[in-house]
C-alpha cells in the first residue's frame, strides 16, 4: 500500500514530530513528488524566518503584571479564593 503524505505531514516532519519510520516514508515521498518537495523547502525557509522573530512585551505591560502580583498573593487563603 502506498501512503500519501499531506502538507501537514511535511510540517510535522520539518518540526521533527514524526517517527523514524515516518521520516523514511516522507523522505521517499519528497524525492518522488516535486510539489511536496517544493512545499518542504518553503516550510524550511519559513521555519528559519520564524525562528529569527523576537518579540518582547512593552515595559508598561511588564510593570502592570508586576504591580498586580505585588497586590495579589500567589496562594491566597481559601476564604479569599471564592470571591
Amino acid at each position: 500500500m502506498i501512503k500519501t503524505f499531506t502538507q501537514d505531514d511535511v510540517i510535522r516532519y520539518v518540526y521533527e514530530e514524526t517517527s523514524p519510520e515516518e521520516n523514511l516514508l516522507i523522505e521517499d515521498a519528497l524525492m518522488s513528488e516535486p510539489d511536496l518537495m517544493t512545499f518542504f523547502l518553503e516550510a524550511l525557509e519559513l521555519r528559519a524566518l520564524m525562528n529569527k522573530i523576537e518579540r518582547q512585551p512593552r515595559k508598561t505591560t511588564v510593570q502592570t503584571i508586576l504591580n498586580y502580583s505585588k497586590h495579589h498573593p500567589a496562594n491566597p487563603p481559601a476564604r479569599l479564593r471564592s470571591s
